[in-house]
């Protein structure tokens, strides 16, 4: 049995307000305070994202979720079986996370991830403070992240051998162009649900931990609005408007107050995984997306 969904992430900041203030009035997410940091909601989910007072900027963590026990216990034991070092959490831990069990890991390139199962919901409805309607989430959980990965072949055997996902597509970047750029790999990797890639490897350092994550609402004015927001916000806008080639995706990228971007889009195409077969993206948009590492 193969991962569900991406359930949540976690971040480490030194700058909680920060946070809150990106969360609601940027994001248009709900924030509550929670043990000296905050839990994002931006669904049924108790939080989405948990924001942790820490010494520093950081990506923490990925929550990765099994459909039901049965898999996260064979999934779990074919990691250990491989000679994956697995750190099991606490009951308390798993109470704080809102799943019944979960254990840590890291893949090849050092990425943490937090492995469990269990749909904890708490029945309250998600208001968001920036009146975005809902945030496609459901089977498909959050969105999806793009990890660093040095180790980009051993990471994505990884995620394929170990954890049960599949190829999506596959492409290179080349960011400083040139006949002698041989540009740097990526790979997008779905897993048990419909959407695109939940995650994707790129090969390439980045400080912060996580190269970007993707949050879906559903429709291009959702994600205009929120372009204003982040514009008046005085958020740096990393990526222009655009539409990528692979998952059709319509978006544009802006930095978030933990060093990484975020994506911010709407639809995503949902592939028949019985009949879908990989791709090998010559070209990342079909339009836009124009790029701006500063800020």
């Amino acid at each position: 049995m193969a991962i569900r969904s991406l359930a949540y992430v976690v971040v480490d900041t030194a700058d909680v307000e920060a946070w809150r203030a990106y969360a609601e009035q940027v994001l248009g997410m709900q924030a509550i305070d929670h043990e000296g940091g905050l839990r994002l909601r931006m669904d049924e989910r108790p939080f989405r994202m948990l924001i942790r007072k820490g010494d520093a900027e950081q990506f923490h963590a990925a929550g990765l979720v099994y459909p039901d026990k049965a898999a996260f216990d064979t999934g779990i034991a074919r990691l250990r079986d491989a000679g994956v070092a697995i750190e099991p959490a606490s009951e308390d831990e798993a109470k704080d996370r809102h799943v019944v069990e979960f254990v840590r890991c890291t893949d090849p390139s050092g990425n943490r991830l937090e492995l469990g199962w269990g749909r904890v919901v708490d029945g309250n409805p998600f208001v968001s403070p920036a009146g975005v309607s809902e945030f496609i989430t459901g089977e498909m959980g959050m969105g999806h992240v793009v990890f660093p990965a040095a180790k980009l072949a051993e990471t994505r055997a990884f995620y394929i051998d170990l954890l049960g996902f599949g190829d999506t597509d596959e492409m290179r970047v080349y960011m400083q162009g040139g006949p002698d750029d041989p540009g740097l790999g990526m790979h997008f990797l779905h897993c048990d649900n419909v959407r695109h890639h939940t995650v994707a490897l790129a090969e390439f350092p980045v400080p912060s931990g996580l190269v970007h994550m993707m949050v879906e609402v559903p429709g291009l004015d959702d994600v205009g609005r929120a372009l204003d927001r982040a514009k008046a916000a005085n958020v740096h806008i990393s990526s222009s408007l655009g539409k990528h080639m692979n998952d059709k995706m319509v978006s544009f990228y802006m930095r978030s107050p933990g060093g990484f971007d975020i994506e911010y889009g709407f639809g995503g195409i949902q592939p028949d995984w019985t009949s879908f077969t990989p791709t090998i993206s010559l070209k990342e948009d079909e339009w836009g997306h124009q790029w701006d590492f500063g800020g």
